[in-house]
C-alpha cells in the first residue's frame, strides 16, 4: 500500500506504468475486457475511491458509451473482468464498507504493498510516525476514534523529528484530503480507504486488538459491544440498526443476552444491497444522529 499525495490512484508514474501494462497484454484481454471496462478502471485510477452508488451509475455509462450490454445487477461481475486483468500487475478493485454510514465503497489498491513505511516516497518519515500513532490511538480505543488534542500530544513527543501544532494540523489535513483518515468535530477515524487498502497490515501489527463485525465480517472499530464478558461481539452501528431494525426485544445474535445499547435509527437505503442501488442514490445517506433507546 502507498499513500499518495491528493488522490492514490492520481500520479502520472502511476497512470503510466498501469496504461502500459495494460496495453502490453490488450491482446491477451481482448475476448473479456473491452473499451467500457477500461473506461470504468480509467476513472477508477483518477479518483482511488468511489461510492456504490457512483460505481453503480458509471457501470451503466461505460456499457452505454461504448455499446456494451448492460445489466443492472451485475456490478461485481463487471469488476470481476477487470480484477482478473488486474491480477498480474498485483493490483485490485475491492468492495468496503463505511463505519459510519454504512454505505458502500469500491477502491483499487495494490495487494502487494501492505507496510506504512512504503509510503516513505509521498510523506516525510516524521509524518510516516505521526500516522503510525494516530492510527495506534484509534484502533486502541473503545469508540474507533483519537482526539485531535491526543494526536496533537503524540506529535511533540515524535523520534524522528517533532512536529509543531500547526504543522501537525496541516498533517492531519493532508491525510485528510488524501482520504486516509475522516475528520468529524475534532475527532479522526479511518476512512474506508485506509481500512480496505490496509486490513493485512492491521491484522498483522495490531493482531488481537482487531475484531470484526459480526454482521459484515469486516473490521470493527466504530461499533458497539456485546456486554457478556464471556461473548463480547462487536457490530457496526448500521449493522446494528440493520440487524435490529424489525426486533422489540434485542439480543446478542451469538449469546441471546439482552442487547443494552441504544439501536440507531437506519434510513430506508441503507437496507438496499448494492447491486440494486439505482444511480440516483444520495450519497450521503446515513444512520440518523438521534438514536431510540431500545431499553425495557
Amino acid at each position: 500500500m502507498r499513500m499518495r499525495k491528493n488522490t492514490n490512484f492520481n500520479t502520472a508514474l502511476f497512470r503510466t506504468t498501469l496504461c502500459s501494462a495494460l496495453k502490453r497484454t490488450s491482446g491477451k484481454m481482448s475476448r473479456q475486457m473491452g473499451d467500457s471496462h477500461r473506461r470504468f478502471l480509467q476513472t477508477m485510477m483518477s479518483n482511488g475511491i468511489i461510492s456504490a452508488s457512483k460505481a453503480v451509475a458509471l457501470h451503466r455509462h461505460c456499457c452505454e458509451t461504448h455499446g456494451a450490454h448492460y445489466v443492472a445487477d451485475r456490478l461485481d461481475e463487471f469488476i470481476n473482468v477487470i480484477n482478473a486483468q488486474l491480477q498480474p500487475l498485483f493490483m485490485h478493485i475491492r468492495k468496503g464498507m463505511s463505519e459510519e454510514d454504512g454505505l458502500e465503497y469500491y477502491a483499487l489498491v495494490n495487494v502487494t504493498e501492505t507496510d506504512i513505511t512504503r509510503m516513505a516516497s509521498d510523506y516525510a518519515d516524521n509524518e510516516l510516525e505521526l500516522f503510525r500513532k494516530t492510527m495506534d490511538l484509534i484502533v486502541d480505543s473503545e469508540g474507533g476514534s483519537a482526539s485531535s488534542t491526543d494526536i496533537l500530544n503524540c506529535a511533540d513527543s515524535l523520534q524522528t523529528k517533532k512536529l509543531k501544532k500547526k504543522e501537525t494540523e496541516l498533517v492531519l489535513n493532508k491525510f485528510v484530503q488524501d482520504k486516509w483518515l475522516n475528520e468529524k468535530d475534532g475527532d479522526y477515524t479511518l476512512s474506508v480507504r485506509c481500512i480496505v487498502e490496509m486490513e493485512q497490515y492491521m491484522r498483522t501489527i495490531y493482531q488481537d486488538l482487531i475484531k470484526v463485525c459480526h454482521v459484515c465480517h469486516n473490521i470493527a472499530l466504530q461499533c458497539q459491544t456485546c456486554e457478556n464478558l464471556t461473548c463480547g461481539i462487536k457490530m457496526h452501528f448500521p449493522c446494528v440498526a440493520r440487524y435490529f431494525r424489525a426486533r422489540s426485544d434485542p439480543r446478542c445474535p451469538e449469546c441471546n443476552e439482552f442487547w443494552p445499547h441504544e439501536i440507531p435509527e437506519m434510513q430506508h437505503s441503507q437496507s438496499r444491497s448494492t447491486q440494486n442501488l439505482p444511480s440516483s442514490s444520495k450519497e450521503n445517506t446515513a444512520p440518523t444522529s438521534s438514536r431510540r433507546s431500545r431499553r425495557l
